[in-house]
């Protein structure tokens, strides 16, 4: 197996998290039968992010790079607003 083959894999499983979240966003909605967005959608944003970002680096492209990286920032402030939320309930 070639690194080129190992780093289109892992371009391959990054998008394929990064589009599980609208499956996910879409099953929570309809089960609620309104607009929800569930935790694990920020989750599979982030762990496809990363990925997606990793293979971005690889390719040398810094269009994507950005694009990545920018959106990891929004990931992440999401999961900590998130996780404040829960806190300050919990408290």
């Amino acid at each position: 197996m070639t690194e080129q083959t190992i780093w289109l894999g892992i371009g391959f499983l990054g998008q394929a998290l990064f589009s599980a979240r609208f499956v996910i966003q879409w099953l929570a909605s309809e089960r609620s039968r309104r607009s929800v967005i569930p935790h694990a959608f920020w989750w599979f944003s982030l762990a496809g992010g990363v990925t997606l970002l990793a293979y971005a680096v690889w390719r040398g492209d810094p269009v994507f790079v950005m694009g990545q990286g920018l959106g990891l920032m929004v990931y992440l402030r999401n999961l900590t607003l998130i996780r404040r939320h829960r806190h300050s309930a919990a408290a």
